[in-house]
């Protein structure tokens, strides 16, 4: 896996690279890029865990996502944190070949509690009718990255000075 450096066309970097663990530890939305039969771009928002050096998402059999990573595997996950008050805006891109695995009931659950928190609140119906982790039709997309991409823009209101990291 390679760290590309953020370079923008004006020619100067991004004066602080990021941990990039830590916007794939939080509750962020990830947006899938995949590639449609005729060509096309298609962006899908998803939750994700981040397990054995691989990105994981939520798929099933019939979805789009699915189908056009069955066809051509090239796709790329971008995950932007973004607090406007605090100042903050980090990006991390993934890119590589995705594959597709059966659903393993024990990550879907980790994945869930990551953004519904212990598993004792969450809301029965949304289990039970929406994410059906024992669904048969059920999937993972897995993403072990070939390169990983950081951006850290958090001097937007600041200046040169960063609020990402923040000081001690």
């Amino acid at each position: 896996m390679t760290l590309e450096t953020a370079a923008p066309s004006h020619g100067w970097e991004m004066p602080k690279k990021f941990d990039p663990d830590d916007v794939l530890s939080r509750p962020l939305m990830a947006n899938l890029a995949t590639v449609t039969a005729d060509g096309a771009p298609l962006n899908a928002p998803m939750w994700f865990i981040w397990e054995d050096a691989a990105i994981w998402l939520l798929g099933s059999t019939g979805a789009s996502a699915v189908k056009h990573l069955e066809r051509d595997p090239r796709c790329a996950v971008e995950i932007v944190h973004f607090d406007n008050e605090a100042g903050i805006l980090l990006h991390l891109g993934l890119r590589g070949s995705a594959t597709i695995e059966p659903m393993a009931p024990n990550r879907f659950k980790r994945l869930l509690h990551k953004y519904l928190g212990p598993e004792a609140t969450w809301n029965r119906w949304f289990i039970d009718n929406v994410a059906d982790i024992g669904h048969l039709d059920g999937r993972l997309i897995r993403l072990a990255p070939k390169s990983i991409f950081t951006n850290n823009v958090s001097f937007f209101k600041t200046g040169p000075e960063l609020a990402w990291p923040p000081k001690p």
